[in-house]
This record gives C-alpha cells, sequence and structure tokens, in this order.
C-alpha cells in the first residue's frame, strides 16, 4: 500500500484560543473541544486538521519544547476574492491576531495576506486577481 496524506498536526499553547481562531476560518469546531488535550476537524476532501496540546506533546517525546520564531507550518486558506482577503485579514487584525503581512497584490497574480495564529504559525489567505485588460 502506498502511503497516502492524512493530517496537519499543530501543537496548541492554548487549546481554546488557537481553535477560537481557526473558527474564524469557517472550520466547524464544537465548543466543548475548547477543553480536549487532542482535536480534530475534516478538511474538505478528506485530510484532517488536528491540535494537540503541549502536555500531548510531552507525553510520548519528553523533553519536547515549542520551537523559536514563527513560519515553521505555513497553512493556506482560499477566498472567494480580492476583497474577501481583506475582510478576512482585517476581522482576524480586529479580533486581536498579528497580521504578519497585509493584503496586497502578489506579482503571481493572487491579493496575499498573512495572519499569525493563537501559536505564531503563518496563516496565509489567498485569491485570484481577475485578469487586467
Amino acid at each position: 500500500m502506498t502511503p497516502r496524506f492524512s493530517f496537519i498536526g499543530l501543537v496548541a499553547s492554548d487549546m481554546a484560543a488557537s481553535l477560537a481562531f481557526y473558527r474564524r476560518l469557517g472550520l466547524d469546531i464544537p465548543a466543548e473541544a475548547d477543553a480536549q488535550p487532542h482535536v480534530e476537524a475534516a478538511l474538505p476532501g478528506g485530510p484532517l486538521l488536528v491540535w494537540d496540546t503541549e502536555e500531548v506533546i510531552r507525553s510520548f517525546t519528553p523533553g519536547w519544547q515549542p520551537p523559536q520564531g514563527s513560519g515553521r507550518v505555513g497553512l493556506a486558506f482560499a477566498c472567494d476574492g480580492p476583497a474577501e482577503v481583506d475582510k478576512v485579514y482585517a476581522g482576524l487584525v480586529d479580533a486581536g491576531y498579528t497580521g504578519h503581512l497585509a493584503p496586497f497584490d502578489a506579482f503571481w497574480g493572487q491579493r496575499y495576506a498573512t495572519v499569525l495564529d493563537a501559536d505564531g504559525n503563518h496563516v496565509d489567505l489567498l485569491a485570484v486577481l481577475p485578469a487586467s485588460e
């Protein structure tokens, strides 16, 4: 059997804060998950986005320490259009999350922005720019 992609795993310093961020991006995560040490959310197409608390990681990797800095994991959420990139970015920043790259028109043809989630992971927002005439 050929291995197949299954999930993306994130380590949460504060599970409730991490899940709140991803709920704002449309993931259906029940409120009772905030108090759990391990949470899974199905993504469109089958893979999972999975969170574990730092304590869970240390339970099978003694001595584990969180990586320093940001940008070790990058996730991207496609938006319906350039205006939605701006709207979602503004909503997250207004809610207290750190904007890393304000929305801009990238040379590769997308409206693009990056916000940091509650644990400092880069989360990109993107949409294809309309063709210029």
